[in-house]
């Protein structure tokens, strides 16, 4: 019965997103461009095989393409290396333990191989996050329009003020995810990608041990679950000790986040941010089914892949996702 609901609400939400993805972006973009190869079926097949063979591959894939969003939008900015005179978006320190990179690389090897120059990096992003997620599934989770474009600026110093902060509290959130088209439920929706993946303790230890600078513990964190933090990560905190995202389901794409964060359970203080507004806590409670939330998720992500996506006539397709051409 779950099954046939979330096909139905799937079908919905793609009905609300519209026949195209927003900006110009078209489903099956590249169907005519690239005669020998399916670029849909390539992508899947080599994000399946990652996975397969690494779990936590999926994490990393969707999280490359939240982090490349919202910063100059899903333009494969993030994927430039940094050069002799600019410190590229990877070097800003939230992306500094950003990875997957050899997976978009050896995906945009395979396709300039077949279909040169035709296939942008941004458009890998876009449809190697939502085949990460799909392989636990064997289905498409979401559809993903392609046409994006890519840009060929990077810039760490932009990442700080459009990228959401572990730390941040609420009106800042949703300050920075209505500046991208985005609205609360996106907000909402879109935290829960942290079903998914690992953090680590430098970024909770002052909710931990000193978080109104006096010693104390945040005391919106649930007395018990604080306690096991603090027995993972005793001071001196070791910075590189991994905390999954999600207690005990972080390799699988669930509503179980949800069920956490409304126990006081969020790891971050942005996941706990989301109890702090009556609506926000709200659309918590209501995606703590399943079926609703993977309906929601498919929205959202199409919503934010398409924000202030580069199209025909815009930014370049480049030939290694981390040099742009005129390198």
């Amino acid at each position: 019965m779950i099954h046939k609901v979330f096909g139905f609400l799937l079908a919905v939400s793609i009905l609300l997103v519209g026949c195209n993805g927003g900006g110009g972006l078209k489903m099956k973009y590249y169907e005519k461009q690239c005669d020998l190869i399916s670029v849909e079926d390539t992508v899947r097949e080599i994000v399946w095989s990652k996975v397969a063979a690494n779990p936590a591959m999926a994490a990393k894939l969707l999280r490359l393409h939240y982090h490349d969003c919202f910063v100059r939008g899903c333009d494969g900015s993030i994927l430039l290396d940094p050069t002799q005179n600019v410190t590229a978006e990877k070097t800003a320190g939230p992306n500094r333990s950003v990875t997957g990179y050899d997976v978009i690389d050896e995906i945009k090897t395979v396709l300039e191989a077949s279909c040169p120059g035709i296939v942008s990096c941004a458009d890998i992003v876009a449809l190697a996050a939502r085949d990460a997620v799909s392989y636990q599934f064997q289905k498409e989770m979401w559809p993903v329009f392609t046409g994006r474009k890519d840009g060929n600026v990077s810039l760490a110093d932009e990442v700080g003020v459009n990228l959401p902060s572990a730390n941040a509290n609420f009106t800042t959130l949703q300050a920075q995810f209505k500046t991208k088209g985005l609205d609360v439920d996106d907000l909402v929706t879109l935290s829960g990608a942290h079903t998914l993946g690992n953090s680590g303790c430098a970024l909770v230890s002052r909710r931990l041990y000193n978080f109104t600078g006096v010693g104390d513990a945040d005391p919106s964190l649930d007395l018990t679950y604080a306690q096991t933090l603090r027995e993972i990560c005793p001071i001196p905190v070791n910075a590189t000790t991994p905390l999954e995202m999600d207690p005990n389901s972080s390799l699988s794409f669930d509503s179980k986040y949800f069920e956490a964060l409304t126990q006081h359970k969020g790891l971050l203080v942005s996941d706990a941010a989301l109890l702090t507004n009556a609506q926000s806590a709200h659309i918590a409670q209501v995606l703590q089914k399943d079926e609703v939330f993977f309906a929601r998720f498919s929205r959202s992500m199409v919503r934010m892949g398409a924000i202030e996506v580069l199209t025909d006539g815009q930014g370049q397709v480049r030939k290694n996702c981390r040099l742009a051409n005129d390198h």
